[in-house]
């Protein structure tokens, strides 16, 4: 390969490479933030919280491809601090979102396997280990979790949350 025809690959590289970073509605490779403190930016299923008064829901992961619970009942203005344990033997992750939202963000990680998450409503599982999300459902609806490694949504690994308005009187996890 003629020096030329490497710079023009190097070139093209780095331009996808900034092209995929500059996606940021994705949370992968975005490093602007500081480690640690969640953004607050509203989204459709809600914002992230203050572990503060938080309520706890654990949630299992396995390597059958499945959440225990697989569905979870709150209020419209919890706050409900996710304690996600990895019982399996490979990573698994799980990210909050609506269903349009996660089955497109499910076909990117198809495609870019190795991104990386750094979103408030997102995380990665080791094998063994325990993580956290703490997020506030500030609006009503239905909204999905999942693990979004390539294959494992496609195999089932999702779960729904459903979200009532306020004041209403439901069974709660």
């Amino acid at each position: 390969m003629t020096y030329q025809a490497v710079a023009t690959a190097a070139i093209l590289t780095f331009s996808a490479a900034a092209a995929l970073a500059g996606a940021g509605h994705h949370g992968h490779g975005q490093g602007a933030r500081k480690a640690g403190v969640p953004a607050r930016e509203q989204t459709a299923w809600g914002v992230a919280g203050d572990a503060r008064g938080a309520r706890t829901i654990e949630v299992t992961m396995t390597d059958d491809m499945r959440f225990t619970p697989q569905r979870i009942q709150v209020r419209q203005g919890d706050t409900i601090r996710f304690v996600v344990r990895n019982n399996g033997k490979m990573l698994h992750e799980m990210v909050l979102g609506t269903k349009a939202s996660l089955e497109e963000h499910a076909a990117l990680m198809v495609k870019f396997p190795g991104m990386e998450h750094d979103e408030p409503y997102m995380t990665h599982v080791k094998p063994g280990a325990r993580q956290a999300i703490v997020w506030n459902f500030n609006r009503p609806g239905e909204f999905h979790y999942a693990c979004l490694i390539a294959g494992h949504y496609q195999a089932g690994m999702v779960g729904t949350i459903s979200v009532v308005p306020a004041g209403t009187t439901t069974a709660r996890n």
